[in-house]
């Protein structure tokens, strides 16, 4: 790994040593399939950019982690230039202090590569519009976690407000195993579903989500009920003749249960955040299930 510090840069300086350390260690930009722009404070920098790192591997890019500072401080930027650390790409971290913290847009721009698509994540606090925000922008795919929010079932509401084309949210991703195998359990004909409940750790946005999606796609009420967690739980569906059931047990599997079959064990793994974004990266094009999700939990009593 190399990596090189720039106190008081400029946005040109760290595009040029960019260029020089590339050469250094022989790892071309045309290899890069995007630029990951991260925007977070400094406790959750380091976490963030591994995860970001980790996704990488799949996706090789530009990593370009926005770190607003002090706003009371003289204006500068500092940065931090990684290559060959986890990734097969390039990492900078782009600590920004004084009237700079206002106009992150400014800096990012030169250090966005050209003709790839960029996509915005924001592993903390988010913009109520992600696309109208000056970073988010600039990204073809912008990436929050409604999980990080005080309120986070209340987050993953309001996301309908400021949605566009191309906005997602982790805790939607999340439940990607959940809807596959459920969906999976009804290759079948159980019979009529009159109604059922997921059951999660209080305040979970992805229970908020698996309901309304599972209310629509069965065409049945589905509540959300309170679990010791951690996480997703259970989803339980009572049919006109019998039950179709998935309770994790563990972070790994889950017993399902269906009429006239026998109780199977079967894979539900809870994903690190690496593997959640770099199941986001899979796709640049709009989500419009997730856009039906969230425009149904917006009205869709889940408590």
């Amino acid at each position: 790994m190399t990596s090189y510090l720039m106190g008081s840069t400029t946005a040109s300086e760290i595009s040029s040593q960019l260029t020089r350390l590339r050469h250094q260690v022989g790892a071309p930009a045309v290899g890069m399939v995007l630029t990951l722009v991260v925007v977070c404070d400094e406790s959750h920098q380091y976490d963030a950019v591994r995860a970001a790192s980790e996704a990488s591997r799949e996706h090789p890019s530009r990593i370009l982690a926005v770190i607003p500072r002090e706003r009371e401080e003289a204006t500068r930027l500092d940065a931090e230039i990684r290559v060959g650390e986890l990734t097969t790409g390039e990492v900078v971290l782009l600590r920004l202090y004084g009237e700079l913290t206002e106009h992150a847009d400014s800096v990012l721009s030169p250090l966005l590569l050209a003709d790839i698509p960029v996509v915005v994540w924001w592993p903390g606090d988010a913009p109520a519009a992600p696309a109208k925000d000056p970073v988010g922008a600039f990204g073809q795919r912008r990436v929050t976690d409604a999980r990080s929010a005080d309120d986070s079932v209340e987050a993953i509401r309001s996301r309908i407000d400021g949605y566009s084309p191309g906005d997602t949210d982790l805790a939607w991703t999340r439940i990607t195993p959940w809807r596959s195998l459920l969906a999976a359990a009804f290759d079948q004909p159980v019979g009529k579903i009159l109604d059922g409940y997921v059951e999660a750790e209080p305040d979970h946005p992805s229970a908020a989500l698996l309901a309304v999606w599972l209310s629509q796609k069965l065409d049945a009420p589905i509540r959300v009920t309170q679990s010791q967690g951690p996480g997703l739980t259970k989803v339980y569906l009572r049919l006109d003749e019998g039950e179709v059931v998935v309770e994790r047990h563990d972070s790994r599997t889950a017993t399902l249960v269906r009429p006239e079959q026998p109780d199977r064990q079967v894979a539900l793994a809870r994903r690190p955040t690496s593997d959640l974004l770099a199941e986001e990266l899979r796709r640049l094009d709009p989500d419009e299930v997730y856009e039906e999700a969230i425009r149904n939990v917006a009205h869709y009593d889940v408590s």
